[in-house]
């Protein structure tokens, strides 16, 4: 265990996963005994305790370990979780919501010699510091501070002891292997393991995320619906990311609204988390509702950007070419797509109309021309029909490898298709779609203001040619 807090080491981190799977099997015998005997009313009072306590255990042991194992929660916390009683899931995944931002935090003092490590004193850069951290996340925790020029900024500070954890997660590859093969079977495929390894290694770079921030943030300068705040380069450090601040809601706020407010700041998460992969060939990988604030001046900010890729422009085009085939019913291009790219083993027992059948059951809320309401259940339904080994369908297309250039695509898709169900939102999201897959104009209010702004503003600069 590190001094922090943190535990660091493969066998440690491993044991203390392990040790809470032992613990749940034990009191989950304990509990059955325990209904013997009891009344209805009683059993459900029971159930509904075993729950909130399994769910608080589960923040409390992931929140602790900090790196990758909290990341596992905070992709949890989208599902909808099949394995807790269908009365309770909602209590249950309320509490994993912590861990999208309200994660427990460490004290202050520990966190303070990370920064004067990196910036010296706190006050020679700061004039105002809260030692109350207002969100804690995977790999750093949040704390709000004035400069000396008077500007509000966020202040990501790393946990002490974290890259050594999340590197120690990396080395243990039947570790991180268990965790990985529930949303992706084929982490067990070297190349597709590297990938993912990089991709954990480059949100412990907080200079690099400082520079993809910044060059996010000036992309979607003046946008008139979504606001990134920017980084400030000369206060970044390995350990340590300041940013402006943004005065916001949290998700669980847009939770709240109605319908049609949900639906409006569903199709901008839709857009800005999916739609830059086709527009930028670059996209966030680590959708999830605890980076995503609404500001207040209405507009939608999105945070930390440790996970950001971008991706060669052939690769995008192989996606949307196949997205436009499975769109038409060209189930034999598709296919040969995919053989040809290595996703299928020409010599497995893989059907044409089973890989068809494959995209539709994945993606199909992007292709079908029609407005389709988006709930935790379906979300999650489709992803487990993607990734889970176990599920009965598509076993021949379980045993198949995703290419490693594809793997955190595929993950964007899926864990904005989780968030946005988190808002049960409304959209026709193939009409939205056709903007990126067919160069079509938009068809929405909002598109249509964001296209203004595009043609008016010069909109990004640097995007790529298409």
């Amino acid at each position: 265990m590190a001094a922090g807090g943190v535990p660091r080491g493969r066998v440690t981190r491993s044991a203390k996963l392990g040790q809470y799977a032992a613990g749940q099997a034990v009191r989950g015998v304990g509990r059955r005994l325990t209904m013997i005997g009891r009344t209805d009313e009683a059993r459900q009072v029971l159930a509904e305790r075993s729950a909130m306590m399994k769910a608080q255990q589960i923040v409390a042991v992931l929140g602790s370990m900090k790196g990758s194992a909290m990341k596992l929660g905070q992709m949890a916390s989208v599902l909808d979780l099949n394995f807790v009683p269908e009365a309770h899931r909602e209590q249950f995944r309320q509490q994993l919501a912590a861990l999208q931002d309200r994660a427990p935090a460490m004290p202050f003092p520990t966190m303070r010699k990370v920064i004067e490590d990196d910036l010296g004193p706190l006050a020679r850069t700061f004039v105002e510091f809260d030692e109350t951290s207002i969100a804690a996340a995977s790999i750093g925790q949040v704390h709000r501070a004035r400069l000396h020029d008077g500007r509000v900024v966020a202040v990501k500070v790393k946990y002490p002891g974290v890259e050594r954890a999340v590197h120690a997660d990396i080395g243990n590859l039947e570790f991180l292997s268990k965790m990985g093969k529930s949303m992706l079977p084929s982490l067990a495929d070297t190349g597709v393991f590297d990938e993912v390894a990089d991709n954990l290694r480059s949100e412990l770079d907080y200079e690099r995320e400082a520079r993809t921030q910044h060059r996010v943030a000036q992309r979607y300068r003046g946008h008139p619906l979504i606001t990134v705040p920017d980084s400030i380069g000369e206060y970044c450090t390995h350990n340590v990311l300041v940013t402006e601040y943004v005065d916001g809601q949290p998700f669980s706020h847009l939770q709240t609204l109605s319908a049609a407010e949900r639906d409006h700041y569903g199709e901008l998460i839709y857009r800005f988390y999916l739609g830059s992969l086709f527009t930028d060939n670059e996209f966030c990988g680590d959708p999830h509702p605890g980076n995503v604030l609404l500001a207040a001046d209405g507009k939608l900010a999105f945070v930390d950007f440790g996970l950001y890729n971008e991706m060669d422009a052939a690769h995008v085009e192989f996606e949307r070419s196949c997205l436009r085939a499975a769109a038409e019913g060209r189930a034999e291009d598709l296919y040969n797509a995919w053989v040809g790219r290595g996703i299928i083993d020409p010599d497995a027992q893989v059907t044409v109309e089973e890989c068809m059948a494959y995209v539709w059951a994945v993606t199909g809320w992007h292709l079908l021309d029609e407005e389709v309401t988006i709930t935790p259940e379906f979300a999650t339904g489709a992803l487990l029909l993607a990734a889970d080994p176990r599920s009965s369908d598509f076993q021949g297309m379980h045993k198949q490898l995703l290419p490693p250039e594809h793997v955190f695509s595929r993950r964007a898709d899926l864990f904005t298709f989780a968030t946005l169900g988190q808002l049960r939102v409304t959209a026709n999201w193939h009409q939205l779609a056709r903007e990126w897959l067919y160069d079509e104009p938009p068809q929405t209010a909002i598109g249509a203001t964001i296209a203004q702004w595009r043609a008016t503003a010069g909109g990004s600069s640097d995007r790529p040619a298409r």
